[in-house]
């Protein structure tokens, strides 16, 4: 493994769009069930990574509310993949001290896939070095109305006023309580959009796109974008001028 490498500053919280498993397969004649596996080998190093660069908090969008509408044989390799995954790193999760936590509508989950789920999030809750947020049926919408929803029965119910809702108390009713926003956002497979995934947490994180495909991104591609973010001033609204005044 090459040598620890030297980022700063470092992101606490960085969130990924893992994207062109299919693309990937396709173009070497495979199916995109075993783009999918190999994209699985990608995962498995960037968490080690962020682990030893000393990382908090890693966001993994694993399947959208959207992804539910693909052709069944491909929802059904995906749900079997996740859960081989879960099965297989629990061991290093717990010698790594990594804590796993679910983000989404779990309930259209296969019972025997939010099993395993809730075995692996139950046995790693007490992992403090870092958390891996693992995005699950999560459509970022979805997420919104329903956050909107529970503050409005709040609301209805005389628990809160309606002048108390502010960002701090919507965040607080989002699926990623207690998580910092993403300093960044990276995105691979050369698309530029968000595709549905944390909106509203996203508001200022930087992001970076890379043209390489999920199973082709690893170690490198992952240090590439840590670095290209280290070198840039996240100014939240404010000038140069202003941020140099208050260092």
């Amino acid at each position: 493994m090459d040598p620890r490498p030297s980022i700063d500053p470092l992101p606490r919280h960085v969130a990924i769009i893992m994207d062109g498993n299919g693309r990937w397969a396709t173009q070497r004649g495979l199916s995109r069930v075993q783009g999918h596996r190999h994209g699985k080998d990608s995962v498995r190093e960037v968490v080690e990574t962020a682990r030893e660069i000393g990382i908090e908090y890693l966001t993994l969008y694993a399947f959208s509310t959207e992804n539910w509408g693909r052709p069944r044989r491909e929802v059904e390799a995906l749900m079997r993949l996740l859960k081989r995954y879960l099965r297989s790193e629990l061991r290093k999760m717990m010698r790594y001290e990594i804590r796993l936590r679910a983000i989404g509508n779990l309930r259209k989950l296969p019972p025997d896939v939010l099993d395993e789920l809730r075995r692996v999030e139950a046995g790693t809750r007490h992992n403090r070095r870092m958390t891996v947020q693992l995005a699950v049926g999560y459509g970022s919408r979805e997420e919104i109305v329903r956050a909107a929803r529970s503050l409005a029965r709040k609301v209805r119910d005389g628990r809160i006023k309606a002048e108390q809702i502010d960002e701090s108390s919507f965040s607080d009713a989002l699926f990623t309580a207690g998580i910092p926003d993403p300093d960044l956002l990276i995105r691979s497979s050369g698309e530029w959009r968000v595709s549905n995934f944390l909106l509203w947490q996203i508001a200022y994180s930087e992001i970076y796109v890379t043209d390489t495909l999920w199973p082709d991104f690893r170690r490198e591609q992952f240090i590439e974008a840590l670095q290209h973010y280290a070198r840039r001033e996240r100014r939240y609204g404010k000038t140069a001028e202003q941020l140099a005044e208050e260092a």
